[in-house]
């Protein structure tokens, strides 16, 4: 069905005031924040289903795309999960790619062996991890993602919060699917059941509003614009960096609270120690560890960055 995507329309800026082009009422500053965000609109040949979402230009303008962090979760995303990477952590350099038949069947000394190989090759430490990663693709499922991102760009809209956020969570939290972590989140944004009360939603052992779609949309919405902004920008600004809320270095700071919270980005944050905000410090928040903000935290942002990549892919090919 993707091979009949067609993208018919480019950039398209909307305000988020909803009023009329003759209104001459003044936008509000909240109004005034997101009304510079630009949408693209998709449609497949058969009109079967629009595609709104968030352009990601500046993916490929600052040359995220480039980086060997999202690069490599790119690879995983689309990688059968009966085949697997050799990788050094630090760099995501990949080594090797192999059946996990062909890693299973090596002892647990002969991997030691071959972990320290590659470090010693590569004139690694020997506290320098090496992992084996195994691919995503089963649980990436994208395509049934797809029709999801238009309603969770709208309802943000109509919540006059950045709709990225809801395109970004859409295509990394269980992707097309309602499912539940191994920590009790639950529902297309991953809400846990005390964040989830905590912005208005039903959760007990009777009704689990975090099944609703839209339900759960505006309370993320009402999370990000709430909790996760004023956060991230109470941690940088007592780091004296200054920052722009449609910068793509800031969202994903923001979706980094999101998963992690406040504390745990504010602890990283503080290890590092940054004088500027940018690309460099969320490099730097991938290999940092601090706390609980360990290895799931610090893909966080990789995970957004491959996935968006990959959704660019889709739409581009299946539109030439």
């Amino acid at each position: 069905m993707l091979k009949n995507f067609l993208l018919f329309a480019s950039c398209l800026s909307f305000g988020f005031s909803f009023a009329s082009e003759n209104d001459s009422l003044a936008l509000t500053n909240k109004d005034k924040k997101t009304s510079s965000i630009d949408f693209v609109e998709s449609r497949y040949l058969n009109d079967s289903l629009d595609l709104f979402y968030v352009n990601n230009s500046q993916l490929f303008q600052e040359e995220w795309d480039h980086l060997a962090h999202p690069v490599f979760w790119k690879t995983l995303m689309t990688l059968s999960p009966d085949s697997c990477v050799i990788n050094i952590g630090a760099t995501r350099e990949i080594v090797q790619y192999m059946t996990l038949d062909e890693w299973d069947e090596k002892s647990d000394d002969a991997k030691v062996v071959y972990r320290d190989s590659i470090r010693s090759v590569r004139g690694l430490s020997d506290d320098s991890k090496v992992y084996m990663t195994t691919g995503k693709r089963d649980f990436y499922t994208f395509e049934g993602v797809l029709p999801t991102i238009s309603k969770g760009v709208e309802v943000f809209k109509q919540q006059n919060v950045d709709p990225w956020y809801a395109q970004a969570i859409l295509m990394i939290e269980s992707p097309g699917r309602l499912a539940k972590s191994n920590v009790g989140a639950f529902g297309s944004f991953q809400l846990m059941a005390s964040v989830a009360r905590s912005q208005g939603l039903t959760v007990n052992r009777y009704v689990d509003e975090r099944k609703d779609f839209v339900k759960s949309a505006v309370a993320a919405s009402s999370l990000i614009e709430n909790v996760c902004i004023p956060e991230a920008k109470v941690i940088l600004d007592k780091k004296g960096i200054s920052y722009k809320e449609n910068d793509l270095w800031f969202r994903l700071f923001v979706m980094h609270v999101y998963h992690a919270g406040a504390y745990n980005v504010a602890g990283v944050v503080n290890k590092i120690n940054p004088n500027k905000g940018g690309m460099t410090l969320i490099q730097k928040m991938w290999i940092t560890e601090n706390g609980r903000f360990r290895n799931a935290s610090q893909n966080y942002s990789q995970l957004a960055l491959a996935a968006m990549l990959i959704f660019e892919d889709m739409i581009w090919e299946c539109s030439s």
